[in-house]
């Protein structure tokens, strides 16, 4: 009786053991192996060759436009203004007379200057033919002397104190908005109005410490502004700053720039590009076949696809399968619609241009350029 029951214990252990090991050894590797076997159908993307392209370099930079000249009109003196010769806005020449202060007393105190001047030159004049003739003392010349030279003196401060109350245009350029009236008091110091000297202006900007190496003085830059977007201005580096900021690790720029029609004004923001060398080729791929994240930027790169086992043999009018690779790059310069890749990549391979969120590495995939992306509307640099 013992041994049957051990004998129908037994043989219930090993039903149980193989029942387990059926369903849980056997059972999932075969459905591993059956599902391996089932590659999923090729998804349908766009794709187009790498190709060679001739570009020179270019540094991108955003600047702000300076006045090559720019200053406060300012009073040194303080008084009534009397007479104003300009408006808003208006282009003047060096030297015109934009602001006189009341003079009246100065021109009192002039005419009284200059009635002791004539005074003490005849003194002079007549102590020195007294002298010649023996009759005058050298010392009473030279008080005569004294006295003539403080009435220049007198009178030479009284015109330069005039000078002061007559404000003049110190270069040619650009007034602003005008923040006087006739009749007002002027305190020294108070700015009347700016003037900015408009052409050529200046463009400040900041380049990377990488790229020091790559800039001198000379060079040709070029720059767009918001309020002219389609029209490109040219110009040249005038001057590289004597050292790199500690809290930005870049190096000041100033470029000049012709503004003949005065269409760039100061404070302007800038999209700044030097051109830093001559052309160079690249290969090229269109900006939608680069895959960007953390761990690197990345294309995927189609391949002809090999013949699986048990795989039937595609129609003759079927599209041809590709193996897609996940390729790691290194990219460069960006022009409008395209990226240089600077490594990873040769010129002729075929690579996605879109339809990356659905492929994984070794994807089976086939092309349909009829849908391709649309490139961005042309730009005059990027």
């Amino acid at each position: 009786m013992l041994k049957r029951f051990l004998i129908t214990l037994l043989i219930l252990a090993a039903f149980i053991g193989g029942l387990a090991y059926f369903q849980f050894v056997f059972k999932p590797k075969m459905i591993q192996e059956f599902l391996s076997s089932q590659r999923p159908p090729p998804a349908t993307i766009t794709a187009e060759a790498a190709s060679t392209a001739e570009w020179a370099e270019r540094l991108p930079a955003i600047g702000t436009l300076i006045a090559s000249q720019g200053v406060e009109i300012a009073a040194q003196v303080p008084g009534i203004v009397t007479e104003l010769h300009f408006e808003s806005g208006q282009d003047v020449a060096a030297g015109t007379k934009l602001v006189q202060l009341d003079i009246s007393v100065e021109l009192a105190d002039l005419a009284s200057a200059e009635a002791v001047l004539r005074e003490a030159e005849l003194s002079f004049k007549r102590q020195s033919d007294l002298l010649t003739k023996s009759v005058a003392s050298a010392a009473n010349v030279d008080t005569a002397r004294a006295k003539h030279d403080s009435a220049v003196a007198s009178l030479n401060r009284i015109k330069a104190l005039i000078a002061q109350k007559t404000i003049i245009a110190p270069f040619s350029g650009r007034l602003g908005i005008r923040h006087v009236e006739l009749g007002q008091y002027i305190s020294p110091g108070l700015a009347m109005v700016s003037l900015q000297a408009l052409n050529p202006i200046w463009v400040d900007f900041p380049m990377p410490e990488q790229n020091v190496d790559k800039l001198s003085v000379g060079q040709t830059i070029e720059l767009t502004v918001d309020a002219y977007p389609d029209k490109v201005f040219q110009g040249t580096i005038s001057s590289l700053d004597a050292r790199v900021a500690k809290d930005t690790r870049t190096l000041l720029v100033r470029g000049t720039v012709p503004n003949p029609e005065s269409e760039l004004l100061p404070g302007m923001f800038a999209n700044v590009t030097v051109l830093a060398s001559g052309p160079q080729n690249f290969v090229t791929v269109p900006r939608t076949a680069i895959t960007y994240s953390l761990y690197g930027d990345s294309i995927y790169v189609l391949k002809p696809a090999e013949a699986q086992p048990g795989q039937p043999t595609p129609a003759p009018d079927a599209k041809p399968v590709f193996t897609v690779e996940r390729r790691f790059v290194t990219t460069g310069q960006v022009r409008q619609d395209r990226v240089a890749v600077t490594s990873g990549l040769t010129a002729g391979e075929q690579v996605a241009t879109s339809g990356q969120i659905k492929l994984t590495n070794g994807a089976l995939v086939t092309v349909d350029n009829s849908q391709a992306p649309v490139p961005p509307a042309e730009r005059p640099y990027q």
